[in-house]
């Protein structure tokens, strides 16, 4: 990374310190959640959400006025350049309103559309993956290791998650179980930190639907810094749908792609 680039990571890095502090002593306190799905059922919103991408919305416009923020909680502020902060201040919220520690705030910058700077802050684990220009790291119990995606080339051997089965519609549903009878194991429930676990190389394949650009922008500079595969459902890098995978190796990606298309 050069130096603007280099102090611009620096920066996600604050961004995340400032959520922790709205995020964590919520959690432990126990919030209750509002209802902002309505009639397309239940999505919860909280008091940590809410407050987190205040404190880093007022962070982002102290230090660089020009960029844009696009963020969960509030409206989108436009951009005078080529840069846009993508914010989710609690990836997972059900897992947060259920006293469930794998929840992550997810921070992105993109450059002329394209993330070049992803983080995964994991509060509770005291936890952070983060990617920037094909390098990445990520602190666990206070070390610091370079990514690394596991090394596993096929389905028998893969370790599979998702958020929620029961997210997939029709077509997707039956395609996902076709890989999912064809993995070594299948976990669910850990949104956001799948994905970081994918790029510690602990898991090694993430599908999912219905995702949402503030959902999946900081998870692509993470994958990719350890070497992973990130992309859409036919093999091709166009997120707008909201379908993703990730793979640890080519080789499983393409093997993933290969089921996951006859989605339609």
């Amino acid at each position: 990374m050069n130096g603007n680039h280099a102090a611009l990571a620096a920066f996600a890095h604050n961004l995340a310190d400032l959520a922790r502090a709205e995020t964590l002593h919520r959690f432990e306190a126990g919030v209750g959640a509002d209802d902002k799905g309505g009639a397309n059922g239940f999505d919860p919103v909280t008091d940590a959400d809410r407050e987190a991408e205040r404190a880093m919305r007022a962070a982002i416009e102290a230090a660089y006025p020009e960029h844009g923020i696009a963020g969960e909680e509030f409206p989108e502020r436009p951009s005078s350049g080529p840069f846009v902060w993508s914010l989710d201040p609690v990836d997972g919220t059900r897992s947060f309103t259920c006293g469930l520690p794998n929840w992550v705030t997810l921070i992105a910058l993109l450059e002329d559309g394209r993330p070049t700077i992803g983080l995964i802050d994991v509060p509770c684990l005291g936890e952070r993956y983060w990617g920037a220009g094909g390098d990445g790291a990520f602190v666990r119990s206070g070390q610091q290791v370079r990514l690394r995606a596991s090394d596993r080339t096929s389905l028998a051997e893969a370790r599979l998650s998702t958020t929620d089965p029961y997210l997939f519609e029709d077509a997707e549903r039956g395609a996902f179980e076709r890989v999912r009878a064809g993995v070594r194991t299948t976990r669910y429930g850990h949104d956001g930190y799948a994905y970081a676990r994918l790029a510690a190389g602990t898991l090694d394949l993430v599908i999912e639907s219905q995702l949402k650009p503030y959902d999946y922008n900081a998870l692509i500079p993470v994958v990719r810094a350890a070497g992973g595969v990130i992309g859409d459902w036919t093999g091709g890098d166009d997120f707008s749908a909201g379908r993703v995978i990730a793979a640890a190796t080519p080789a499983l990606f393409e093997q993933a792609v290969a089921v996951m298309r006859d989605a339609g």
